[in-house]
């Protein structure tokens, strides 16, 4: 009963959220995020999009209801097999990229496998159509009865809400896409009243001066908002950058980048106006699945280097557990 129900809360979570894209690709370009948990692109795009969609409503009736209908869980199960198979291939995918050296993780574990993982706990909860877990009601108009195996399906789907962004956080995020880019954007962290750099931003700057100085870019910008005091956080960054060794006239501040969504939007028009065609984006690991996310609703391909930490910050718990609610709000385009 226990892995019934792990298995349909983790079908009913992967359902609903590629319905959420889905539907959400029909009312804006670039929102479909499908790529968080499988990259079906090895396959005709009619059929990618036929497997997704199909996928996607049978998972949901699964978590929801249990398959019970013999050629539905067929269905289901043969589903749940393909995207099996497509998880599979995107984990032997990073093995290769991480072979030909175009990625550098610090977690030597790819998200796919923890997919491939999850949609295996699927198939087993559908070994016996879930018949024992239907919920049962009460005869004579009396009020509906929750089973034990609902109970840990709703566990199980709340566990995923929590863990999913976190997955992306230590799976992408950790992850260096470093390679020859025409700029690097170092996003903003707080910059004190007297123009010095807090420890999260002065890592992040220390890491695009080390992209300009090997010569892996030749630009930086410098995006942020307001500091404490007078002094800018693209300002203070700027002076910080010029004074280990950048020169002057290949830095470009953004100074309206107040929040991710900004940054991305006014990074686009720049990359418009500059042909910038490969950009780099530097942040601290919690915070690149967020920017990489926001970069795309714009339009605008980038690759994530995570910042070197000089030490692990003491607010990071925190800072992780606001990544798990923003991580969601900008993905449901809920404004923060």
């Amino acid at each position: 009963m226990i892995v019934a129900g792990i298995g349909r809360g983790l079908a009913l979570f992967f359902g609903v959220f590629s319905i959420l894209n889905l539907a959400g690709s029909l009312a804006r370009r670039h929102f479909d995020m499908t790529l968080w948990w499988v990259d079906p692109r090895m396959l005709p795009l009619p059929a990618a999009q036929f497997l997704l969609t199909a996928g996607a409503v049978l998972l949901v009736w699964h978590g929801l209801v249990g398959q019970r209908v013999p050629w539905r869980r067929g269905a289901t199960i043969a589903v749940t097999a393909l995207l099996g198979l497509a998880a599979l291939g995107n984990g032997a995918w990073f093995y290769v990229l991480w072979t030909r050296g175009e990625i550098r993780p610090a977690v030597p574990v790819p998200l796919s496998l923890f997919v491939l993982l999850a949609l295996g706990m699927i198939g087993w909860s559908l070994r016996k159509g879930g018949q024992e877990h239907k919920t049962t009601a009460k005869r004579r108009g009396r009020l509906f009865t929750v089973s034990p195996c609902h109970l840990v399906t709703l566990s199980s789907f709340l566990f995923c809400i929590l863990a999913f962004p976190l997955g992306q956080i230590f799976c992408f995020g950790k992850t260096s896409y470093e390679r020859p880019a025409d700029v690097a954007v170092v996003l903003g962290a707080r910059a004190y009243r007297d123009g010095s750099l807090s420890d999260a931003l002065a890592d992040r700057v220390r890491t695009g001066i080390d992209l300009y100085k090997r010569g892996v870019v030749g630009t930086l910008v410098f995006s942020g908002g307001p500091g404490d005091g007078t002094i800018h956080e693209t300002e203070a960054m700027r002076r910080f950058a010029i004074a280990n060794g950048v020169r002057d006239q290949d830095i470009i501040l953004d100074p309206n980048g107040t929040n991710t969504s900004a940054t991305a939007v006014h990074v686009t028009r720049l990359a418009d106006e500059h042909g910038w065609t490969r950009i780099l984006a530097v942040s601290h690991y919690f915070h690149l699945p967020r920017t990489k996310m926001a970069f795309q609703r714009e339009g605008l391909h980038v690759y994530t280097v995570p910042a070197r930490e000089s030490y692990v910050l003491t607010q990071t718990p925190y800072l992780l557990a606001r990544e798990v609610v923003a991580l969601w709000a900008y993905y449901l385009m809920i404004p923060t």
